[in-house]
């Protein structure tokens, strides 16, 4: 994706990924994995980050701040995003490179995303 800010800074794929981990955990996101899918044949995109809130409105709050920090600290904003609209219960921001996903706990166990894909190279983040 990486789009040219200033002449000094380069937004790469890394500093957006740190960037959307350090927004869930502003919102004290949990159980944060991070996905990589770049040695995946079939895989739709780099990274999967994916996180869970306790409640539908602190999972619209997390997928908020990522939106906001992201494109005010990064100047990206996704080229889609999905779910806001449902009740809450798992939202979807695609940044191309990275795909961020949202769920509510319950939805999480029942789409299991980390199942799906679990040939892909994880790395859990702490829970703050």
């Amino acid at each position: 994706m990486n789009t040219i800010l200033n002449q000094a800074d380069l937004v790469t794929e890394q500093s957006i990924n740190e960037l959307i981990v350090d927004s869930i955990q502003d919102i004290k996101g949990k159980n944060i994995i991070k996905l990589d899918l770049t040695n995946l044949a079939d895989a739709p995109t780099n990274t999967f980050i994916i996180c869970e809130g306790e409640s539908s409105t602190q999972v619209k709050a997390i997928s908020d701040n990522v939106k906001l920090r992201l494109k005010n600290e990064l100047g990206e904003l996704p080229i889609h995003s999905e779910g806001q609209q449902d009740s809450s219960k798992w939202i979807c921001i695609d940044y191309f490179t990275t795909v961020v996903h949202v769920f509510y706990p319950d939805t999480r166990k029942f789409y299991e995303l980390e199942e799906l894909w679990s040939d892909a190279g994880f790395t859990e983040y702490q829970d703050l």
